[in-house]
């Protein structure tokens, strides 16, 4: 295994050569090899110079530079492309923090218990030097606002010290260029729900007369960055199929919208396919003898992982409904599966259906989630990875070819139908507002009264149906319009 070290630099040629020698000379668990990524941001003081002898004489170094001062955000955004590690570790060069606390760091990552450790300044540890006590509130403080918006109970969010698995550090944009890392990084992981440890640390704070760089306008900054991020879900690098759907509408009001329709049609054991992050997941697991969260995509299967470490009725599979040779890794076949925005993606969803069929019992139950409204099609479903909108007598013809005899329709979302047609078809939109999406989810309750009275179809439905036992018929249930 391998530890990727990255370390920005910007003018610290008192303590740099000092510094990289000490992370050269850590301790790291047995069989764990080392790399140092070392992105210079532009420095203007001889510091290039000591970092290219440096470079030269010790192999495991890997010296990159900016043409312009960008940032510590934009260095670590730098120094990540580079990493080839299992984890990576963020280590500033300015003496503060003490590279011999790794083993510490990485613990329960190697456990396999964590997919971020944060190293605490504040928990007990074995020294800390005193610091000015408004320079500690301050960072108090920012951590107090950072937990109420992430709704994590960290006790330093804006420590340097941040171990993450490669991959997923890989898998996250970063968008703020100086200090504004600290709070992004932090609201990310807790949106994306990784499993954060934090660990005691010692700390050797410096004065500003002793080249501390950062001020009081970093930390209005970091107040904007925890604000932004709270409300932009840019969790990914690269949006992926049903992912952008999941940053998009993963919002909690909607979903209890979708689990209180959902909830009385699952029996003992249940399916769901596209399971994501597990947002629907965590709270439909309960008092079902079996839940199974299937994915395809290595990122969501990682967060399914994660979530469900411990939780004994939650199995997660690799399986892609698309792919009938995966359907063998379910075992066996359950009451109920979930097909919640899956059929808009599928090349092909009539087969995908079919493969569907046959991970069900007799008589047991699909719930699909699907959008309405074959007319509102535009770019603004094409931007988001859909294939097609359904009818839902086109849907229910599927349905029963398959062999499936459909139960009952639900109209989600009236209101929102003739929003997205203006978006779509009249403004000619590629994307969701993203404050808006907010807007939507804090007044649900008002969009699911409006489903009552308004007379058109929703701009979603929920359609539930049975597979048919053998030989048997079934008594059609009232379909609800």
């Amino acid at each position: 295994m391998k530890l990727s070290v990255l370390v920005p630099v910007y003018n610290e040629r008192t303590v740099v050569e000092q510094s990289l020698t000490q992370v050269l000379a850590a301790p790291l668990p047995e069989q764990i090899e080392r790399e140092l990524i070392v992105v210079d941001d532009c420095s203007t003081d001889g510091t290039g110079q000591i970092l290219e002898r440096l470079a030269e004489r010790e192999p495991a170094i890997r010296l990159v530079r900016h043409e312009k001062n960008q940032g510590k955000g934009a260095a670590i955004r730098t120094a990540i492309q580079y990493a080839t590690g299992d984890f990576c570790v963020v280590q500033d060069a300015d003496l503060e923090y003490d590279p011999r606390e790794y083993p510490v760091l990485l613990r329960p990552l190697l456990d396999g218990r964590a997919d971020a450790v944060f190293g605490s300044r504040y928990l007990a540890a074995a020294q800390t030097r005193v610091l000015p006590f408004w320079h500690s509130m301050i960072n108090k403080a920012l951590t107090l606002v950072s937990n109420v918006f992430s709704n994590l109970n960290l006790t330093d969010m804006e420590t340097c010290y941040k171990v993450f698995r490669t991959d997923l550090l890989k898998s996250i944009p970063i968008r703020s260029n100086r200090f504004g890392f600290e709070p992004e990084i932090t609201m990310k992981c807790a949106k994306r729900q990784f499993r954060i440890y934090e660990v005691p640390i010692s700390y050797h704070g410096r004065s500003y007369e002793e080249g501390k760089k950062i001020g009081w306008k970093d930390g209005i900054q970091a107040l904007a960055t925890i604000l932004k991020f709270w409300l932009i879900d840019d969790l990914y690098t690269k949006p992926f199929g049903r992912g952008v759907v999941h940053t998009h509408l993963g919002t909690p009001r909607y979903v209890d919208w979708l689990t209180e329709v959902i909830r009385p049609y699952l029996g003992d054991s249940v399916l769901e396919l596209g399971a994501g992050l597990g947002t629907l997941s965590g709270r439909l697991m309960a008092r079902r003898l079996r839940y199974v969260a299937a994915e395809s995509d290595s990122l969501n299967l990682h967060a399914l992982k994660n979530r469900f470490l411990r939780t004994p009725n939650v199995e997660v599979v690799e399986l892609d409904p698309e792919q009938p040779e995966h359907h063998g890794r379910l075992g066996q076949p359950v009451d109920s599966v979930l097909c919640l925005n899956i059929l808009e993606y599928s090349a092909d969803p009539e087969a995908t259906l079919r493969n569907v069929v046959g991970l069900l019992k007799p008589g047991g139950t699909l719930i699909i989630l699907a959008p309405q409204g074959e007319g509102l099609y535009s770019e603004l479903d094409r931007a988001l990875g859909l294939k097609r909108r359904f009818s839902r007598e086109k849907l229910q013809r599927m349905l029963a070819d398959c062999g499936l005899e459909p139960a009952c329709v639900h109209q989600l979302n009236k209101a929102a139908a003739p929003a997205w047609w203006f978006q779509g078809k009249v403004l000619r939109r590629r994307q969701l507002r993203k404050p808006l999406l907010k807007f939507f989810d804090w007044t649900v309750w008002l969009w699911r009264a409006l489903d009552h009275v308004l007379p058109w179809r929703g701009l979603s439905m929920i359609v539930v149906a049975r597979k048919r036992r053998d030989g048997g018929m079934f008594q059609r249930d009232t379909v609800r319009n």
